[in-house]
């Protein structure tokens, strides 16, 4: 496949991003109507007290007591302080000073090691300043969308974006360089997210790649679940669509005899006037179907035979709502009845057979296959040699079986047949067929032969469906299967290869094609299905046929299979042809779906004009030149990019576009694309609404695409989103950490986040609550009940604090994630405790501390809360251990791999008391650190959670500007119970997220 101009488009597309804005449609935004030019405001006297307070105060407090460690020269921590010798350079510089604000508060700047140390009024006046700064420019600048320029798509959209935009969970970017995270934590800033012509080489192959996913249809274009260059792929993916609507159709007999004794006792169920239609669709089942058994059961009553037995045993099932349980039963004995029956009256066809022509020629074969799908409703003989039917000896039902004696009484018993097998098909639907033309017995054990025709070496499909088209199927049913297999011959072209596959087995496998007269005829003919040369090898290959003696029904079968394959044939070139234009246009709408917006007229025009290029200058055939043009749309920066358009205006915050909108609220929530309806608001222009915002944000927080909020935000947040890759568990010595046990790791806290996302719970919950999410492995790993239902089966499990679980804290993947694999760690523990949950921001520490050994059963006499009492002696660690050690010796009762434990690995007896930071006082594990954050450190949650929050949301690092919405999250969020779709509301309602930085910003 060629992709030589695509390859030149997409360079060229990425390396020129920004200024490719010509052409892009105008959206709906709100006009900024002209401002008169403002009148001088009075100096402001706050600056120059702050100014002065900084001369007076603050340079003086850095010169005495920071530069010495943090001045110019090799500064501790990469911290210099010296170039701060103004107010603007340190307003300027915000994130350094909030650290340093930050270490200012915790009283560990100057360490304790530091020859001079100012007075507590000295650094309490010191703090209020830089309080004072961060709070005036905050105040000065609120609302201020910030930087935010267009940035590619993280490899976590990009995955989602491209399932939601073709359907299917390609994944394109596996083989992509881990994306590196901002300052905040996140992986969806342009402060991180950089485009090299290596990433560029990569999205080419990603765009590629899903391209070769691309199958063809008359109507436009549909992405398959695995790569379709091959035809024995499309095969598959044509084969699976057709097998998997059979098998959601509802077939068991059971059900549709369970349906109408609900029907019957209707009235007892509280349903008096429910109908059979109403029914049917509560159930799941077919309406037209369950009409027909109804009507089998209850009409006409039999005397004898198969019906007569049905309708016994109909008349015996229980009623009453209490009985619900009896009558299932007794109409699965129905159903068992009715299906053994049905497989000793199948009528036998015999192999059609013709001088010359092998048995498995595929004439004679498809002649077979259409007398078994005519026969499937049809009674032919059998009922006077029934044994062992499914029935109770000597009850009514089998009394109705009795063959009679009597001539006449016998003819009217086996019409009865006629009735029950007309009703009951043997089979609605035949999804795999062994090699009809051979001994069944000898084929019994090949399957997997999905829709096969049951040719020998050779492909081949047939449809039998009959009895489910007709009985079961509404129209609109029927017509999305005959698209189905319709869809399938265009994209796969089975039926030309079945053709050609014919003309090989005659010549190679049999001697029927290998008289001269045959020569012109080669399976590796170009013109092989030609109308011509159909008609000409027709003709020879029915005079042989005559002439060998064939009977009329074999002439026929060899007629109809000639006329039949040529009629297909005819109308799949003319398909292929009218499709073309289809196609393009199907560009056109996956182009306006991928880029997010509508399509101006030039983009458009310049799709068309590429696909023209494609196919008379580079030659491509069509698909291969609508392939190149998928792939140009997918190296598009407006499909790579969040390029998040402002509207019209001028000043120095423009709102965003409506589309620009959608995606920023989509790749906020879902991590992906807008759908349809976020887009329709888009176009009407209304998204802004208040009314409109909030309820979109209530739908798509209910949405499984939710997930990717749980796993791109959440993921990050706690640093868990790369634990299905975490391999640092010592599997000998932990057999139970398998990679089942490892992925439901992973998916307790996903789970736990969509579910209180969904239902709008309590942040709260992700500390306090007293449930959690199992499936059967993780249950089996935590010592709780086992859900029902197979191994991908979850459930909720409320009262999990008896099993030392419920919330964030206890969870196995957080546990195992900061343990190193034979011991646990306290350290890593309490560090992910105070870093992840409640925002400390703790130093790295220095390069020569001294390592604790690996193994737990190793530590000798010491336990490990006593190896870590002995590391915090040192006065350099001790400042930062305070910190986080008690706060991680909690966990203590949990070993490496989260699993609860009475001892560790030495033996000796778990001790998880602990003290806690400050006034926080003493606590003894998990219950205990819960204790004590509700009490002391519950704001400091609720802060960190929504400064990480709205940080991810706006895809940047949040500035000083962003402290009054964060102050207004926290007071709302306060007041609306702590629900979490009270964050959300607040951040997509802000002007920094509804709005961008305009030409007039400051710079």
């Amino acid at each position: 496949m060629q992709f030589r101009t695509a390859h030149c488009l997409a360079i060229a597309a990425l390396t020129g991003l920004i200024g490719a804005t010509a052409h892009v449609p105008a959206a709906h935004v709100p006009a900024a109507p002209p401002q008169p030019a403002p009148a001088s405001p009075p100096a402001d006297p706050i600056p120059a007290a702050l100014e002065q307070t900084f001369k007076d105060s603050v340079r003086p407090f850095l010169q005495t007591y920071c530069l010495s460690c943090h001045g110019a020269e090799k500064p501790k921590g990469d911290l210099d302080l010296s170039p701060f010798t103004t107010l603007e350079s340190v307003a300027k510089d915000h994130r350094r000073w909030a650290l340093v604000l930050e270490r200012l508060r915790a009283g560990d700047m100057p360490p304790e090691s530091a020859k001079k140390q100012p007075t507590k009024q000295l650094r309490h006046d010191v703090i209020g300043w830089a309080e004072a700064v961060r709070k005036y420019e905050g105040d000065r600048n609120a609302g201020d969308p910030g930087p935010v320029p267009a940035r590619r798509l993280s490899n976590a959209e990009y995955n989602h974006t491209i399932r939601d935009l073709t359907g299917a969970d390609i994944r394109p970017t596996r083989d992509f360089p881990v994306d590196p995270a901002n300052e905040s934590g996140f992986d969806n800033s342009a402060e991180s997210l950089s485009t090299s012509p290596a990433l560029v080489k990569k999205y080419l192959e990603a765009a590629r790649r899903v391209a070769d996913h691309l199958v063809f249809t008359p109507d436009g274009f549909e992405f398959a679940p695995h790569p379709v260059i091959a035809e024995t792929d499309r095969d598959k993916f044509g084969v699976n669509r057709i097998v998997a609507f059979y098998r959601r159709q509802r077939t068991d007999f059971a059900d549709y005899f369970f349906a109408a004794w609900r029907y019957r006792n209707r009235a007892a169920l509280g349903k008096p006037s429910a109908t059979l239609p109403e029914l049917a669709t509560e159930a799941g089942i077919s309406a037209k179907y369950l009409s027909t058994v109804w009507s089998t059961l209850t009409d006409k009553p039999e005397e004898v035979g198969p019906v007569a037995a049905l309708q016994t045993l109909w008349r015996e099932l229980p009623d009453g709502a209490n009985k619900q349980d009896a009558a299932r039963s007794g109409c699965e004995r129905m159903r068992d009845f009715v299906v053994d029956l049905r497989t000793k009256l199948v009528p036998n066809v015999k192999n059609l057979t013709a001088p010359k022509i092998n048995d498995g020629s595929q004439p004679l074969v498809l002649w077979k296959n259409r007398m078994m799908a005519a026969n499937r409703t049809r009674y032919t003989s059998g009922a006077l040699a029934l044994k062992d039917l499914r029935l109770p000896a000597g009850s009514d039902a089998a009394k109705a079986m009795i063959a009679p004696a009597a001539p006449d009484a016998i003819k009217r018993y086996e019409s009865t047949f006629e009735r029950f097998c007309a009703a009951f098909p043997d089979a609605f639907y035949v999804s795999e067929r062994a090699r009809v033309f051979l001994d069944p017995k000898g084929e019994k054990g090949l399957t997997g032969r999905l829709l096969s025709a049951g040719f020998h070496n050779q492909m081949g499909y047939f449809r039998d469906d009959g009895p489910l088209y007709d009985m079961l199927l509404d129209t609109a049913q029927q017509k999305e299967l005959d698209r189905l297999w319709r869809e399938f011959d265009f994209a796969a072209d089975a039926s030309a290869r079945q053709y050609l596959s014919f003309i090989w087995y005659e010549r190679a496998e049999t001697d029927y094609l290998r008289d001269t007269v045959f020569d012109e005829f080669r399976a590796e003919d170009k013109d092989a299905t030609s109308d011509a040369k159909m008609r000409k090898l027709a003709t020879v290959y029915l005079a042989k046929a005559e002439k060998a003696g064939a009977s009329e029904t074999a002439l026929t079968a060899v007629r109809d299979y000639f006329k039949n394959m040529g009629t297909t044939f005819r109308w799949l070139e003319k398909a292929r042809k009218d499709a073309e234009p289809h196609h393009l246009v199907a560009v056109h709408r996956f182009a306006e779906r991928a880029y997010r917006r509508p399509l101006s007229q030039v983009e458009r025009d310049n799709l068309t004009a590429f696909y023209r290029a494609l196919r008379e200058k580079e030659e491509l055939s069509h698909e291969d030149a609508i392939r190149d043009c998928v792939v140009s749309v997918l190296m598009s920066p407006y499909f790579c990019f969040r390029v998040d358009l402002p509207g019209h205006g001028t000043g120095a915050t423009t709102p965003l576009s409506d589309y620009a909108l959608a995606s920023r609220l989509s790749y906020f929530l879902w991590a992906s694309m807008p759908d349809q309806e976020l887009l329709a608001h888009a176009t009407a222009g209304d998204l802004r609404k208040p009314e409109v915002l909030s309820a979109q944000v209530k739908r798509m927080l209910r949405d499984p695409k939710a997930r990717g909020l749980a796993t791109e935000f959440a993921g990050n947040w706690l640093d868990f989103r790369r634990f299905e890759e975490h391999n640092a568990v010592d599997r000998s010595r932990f057999p139970a950490f398998d990679n089942d046990l490892r992925s439901a790791m992973f998916e307790e806290p996903v789970r736990f986040f969509t579910d209180l996302a969904a239902r709008d719970g309590s942040v709260l919950d992700f500390l306090f609550a007293d449930h959690t999410f199992v499936n059967p492995s993780l249950a089996r790993h935590y010592g709780m009940p086992v859900p029902t239902g197979g191994p991908d089966s979850w459930a909720r499990v409320d009262g999990a604090g008896k099993y030392g679980r419920g919330g964030l804290l206890p969870m196995a993947a957080f546990l195992t994630k900061n343990a190193p694999g034979l011991r646990t760690s306290p350290v890593k523990r309490g560090y992910w405790v105070a870093r992840r949950l409640l925002g400390e921001h703790i130093p790295a520490p220095p390069p020569d501390v001294p390592e604790l050994p690996a193994d737990e059963a190793k530590l000798g006499e010491l336990t490990l809360r006593e190896a870590l009492a002995r590391h915090r002696a040192d006065k350099s660690c001790a400042s930062c251990h305070q910190k986080f050690d008690s706060l991680g010796l909690v966990f203590e009762a949990y070993g490496p791999v989260g699993e609860r434990r009475a001892k560790d690995l030495g033996g000796r007896p778990i001790d998880a008391k602990a003290t806690f930071p400050g006034t926080g006082g003493d606590g003894d594990g998990v219950p205990g650190l819960t204790e004590y954050i509700r009490k002391h450190r519950q704001q400091d949650f609720v802060d960190n959670l929504s400064r990480k929050l709205l940080a991810y949301a706006l895809g940047r690092s949040l500035l000083p500007s962003d402290e009054q919405l964060i102050r207004a999250m926290r007071t709302k969020l306060e007041a609306g119970d702590y629900r979490f779709s009270v964050l959300v509301k607040t951040i997509v309602s802000s002007p920094q997220f509804l709005n961008k930085r305009g030409p007039a910003a400051p710079k």
